[in-house]
């Protein structure tokens, strides 16, 4: 990978946008001046990141981290600068000299998170060759192309095949000199008693795991009988198992995919399965996305809240999808302030088969115009093997479909609900109204839903630490040193220094930066500066609330406040040398100290 140039690093991050590029993993709303939205680095509920567009950096004030676009990419995704240069020239269509992006190599040189994720990508070029060009995976193929799919499909997903042979992917891994130390750790193999390896993954099609920026991590595979093989006693699917790499309570199939159209959309769907997400891809419906065989995880649902503002659970028709819908609910609705719908496959087929059966148009109008409200699922599933021609059970349903009414916020859809069960049942809304009040008061909200996405109000955390005057002089004046730069030579002439040395390094800094520069971009600064404690003190006085533009005043007061500091530092310093004296019998000394602190007492109270 040749040095980029400065120019060139300069140019990028002049043509780029951070609120484009954060936008694309964390959904931002515009507050002010600033955009904020859920910290991509830490879990909260109640939003502290914001990016602020004028100076083109991000800050969280719940964890502290901050800096520019290129900053945050190499926070996010754990790449060094210079990719993060070419990843931000990517995602803005920036042209870029192929000699300054460095292909994954499988060398043994590199880290061993850059090592796992090359030998997945080599992994995956390798099983989708064995699909769609030998005879090996010739019958895996056309089960596939029966099933629906089509060559294109095939190709978007990399979907692949796994051989009926245990030693083929590490031959080929050894075959391009990959480095058998970090075989084990790739959750492809399986080790045998004597110590050797096996591929953990045999006679499957394999689907590619891919991490939130599209980085492939593991795989599930799926089991192909055949004449050959047979049935066997095999799983009928079969993950990669929990590896540096792979963390199934973290991964959402297809979430890098779907993101961008989340984001646009503000809506996710959710599947049960991989092909469930393949076949509405099929439909048109780009922002599909599954869990990993399991319910979701608070990890899964922060990475969803960060993209989306409603997901729309779109499992199975039969029995078991129903359970798995209703539990999605509960667990959505504690743990999420995430909007939700429900579409309801038909004939208890799954969205896969009702494809097939039906046409991607049908699926696409099903999802999009089939959609229905968290309630009146409730209220057919609580209808499950209950007889409501038995009056008691009419009664025990009512009462239970009144508890779910209270989790409805919209008047509008009580107002609907209640009428629709006076109707069925003939009760009097005023009496459903009454209960459903009676139930509030003696059922208190076990935890309060915060308000939709689009309505949040950011409130920046209470600070820990109270700064002092000092402080706030110092970081004041450097504020107004970035803002002006004109500044910065009259601010030499007075040969004052900063009290504390942190912010006397970073002037220090500021001041070399000046140097070579024409003028100050607080985003260039940020690359100029290489410790992470550095870049986060620039981020927090960047983000100071005060008035645009300095007076004289101001400045002469910072200058005062300086001069008193730096007086009473040298009294205190003084009186620890003259205690010293004292305590080695110096009297010559310590009066000559006493006189030298009655000196500076006085000028401290003429600075005054």
């Amino acid at each position: 990978m040749a040095r980029i140039p400065q120019t060139v690093i300069d140019d990028i991050r002049e043509r780029s946008n951070i609120v484009d590029v954060v936008g694309q993993y964390v959904q931002l709303k515009k507050s002010g001046k600033n955009y904020f939205g859920l910290c991509p680095f830490h879990n909260e509920k109640s939003p502290s990141f914001s990016v602020a567009e004028d100076k083109q950096i991000f800050h969280c004030f719940g964890c502290g981290r901050g800096g520019n676009i290129f900053g945050f990419l190499q926070e996010l995704e754990g790449i060094s600068f210079p990719e993060a240069v070419v990843k931000t020239a990517a995602l803005n269509d920036i042209p870029l000299d192929p000699s300054y992006v460095q292909a994954e190599e499988v060398d043994g040189n590199s880290s061993q998170t850059s090592q796992l994720i090359a030998l997945h990508e080599k992994a995956v070029e390798v099983y989708h060759h064995m699909l769609v060009n030998t005879a090996a995976g010739q019958e895996a193929l056309d089960y596939l192309l029966n099933r629906g799919l089509t060559m294109e499909l095939i190709d978007t997903f990399e979907i692949g095949f796994a051989p009926n042979e245990r030693a083929f992917l590490e031959k080929v891994f050894l075959n391009e000199k990959a480095n058998a130390e970090f075989f084990p750790d790739t959750g492809l193999f399986v080790q045998r008693n004597d110590g050797s390896l096996a591929d953990r993954f045999y006679q499957r099609i394999m689907f590619p795991i891919r991490n939130p920026q599209g980085k492939t991590i593991g795989f599930s595979g799926r089991w192909l009988a055949s004449e050959a093989v047979g049935e066997q006693d095999q799983p009928k699917y079969l993950n990669s198992p929990e590896t540096p790499l792979f963390n199934k309570r973290e991964v959402l199939f297809n979430f890098d995919k779907a993101r961008r159209v989340m984001r646009k959309d503000g809506q996710v769907f959710l599947f049960e399965g991989f092909m469930d997400v393949i076949a509405a891809w099929q439909a048109g419906i780009e922002n599909g996305i599954a869990s990993m065989g399991t319910s979701l995880t608070n990890q899964q649902i922060a990475a969803i809240e960060r993209a989306a503002e409603e997901v729309v659970l779109c499992y199975d028709g039969d029995q078991a999808g129903i359970e798995a819908t209703n539990r999605g609910i509960d667990l959505l609705q504690s743990n999420s302030r995430l909007r939700m719908s429900i579409v309801r496959v038909p004939e208890r087929l799954d969205p896969d088969e009702y494809l097939r059966k039906y046409g991607p148009e049908a699926f696409f109008k099903l999802a999009n115009h089939g959609k229905e409200t968290v309630f009146a699922f409730k209220m057919d599933y609580h209808r499950i093997n209950r007889n409501l021609a038995n009056e008691k059970e009419q009664l025990d349903y009512v009462q239970v479909v009144l508890q779910e009414l209270q989790k409805v916020d919209s008047l509008l859809e009580q107002d609907r609900y209640l009428t629709q069960l006076s109707t069925e049942f003939h009760i009097s809304r005023e009496t459903l109204q009454q209960q459903l009040r009676q139930s509030r008061k003696s059922q208190p909200v076990q935890q309060v839903q915060p308000p939709p996405a689009d309505t949040m109000v950011f409130q920046p955390p209470v600070r820990q630490q109270v700064k002092t005057q000092v402080e706030k002089a110092q970081e004041l004046l450097l504020y107004r040193l970035f803002h002006d730069e004109t500044l910065n030579h009259r601010f030499r002439r007075t040969g004052i220094s900063f009290i504390h040395d942190r912010y006397q390094q970073l002037y220090l800094l500021y001041d070399a930066f000046m140097e070579t520069e024409e003028q100050f971009v607080l985003a260039k600064f940020l690359d100029f500066l290489q410790e992470t404690t550095m870049k986060n003190m620039v981020i927090e006085i960047a983000d100071l609330k005060v008035s645009d533009e300095g007076t004289e005043q101001e400045f002469q007061d910072i200058l005062q406040v300086f001069q008193k500091s730096g007086i009473a530092e040298e009294i205190n310093q003084k009186r620890i040398q003259q205690q010293e004296a004292r305590q080695k019998g110096n009297q010559q000394l310590e009066l000559e100290l006493a006189i030298e602190i009655i000196e500076l007492t006085k000028r401290l109270k003429q600075a005054k």
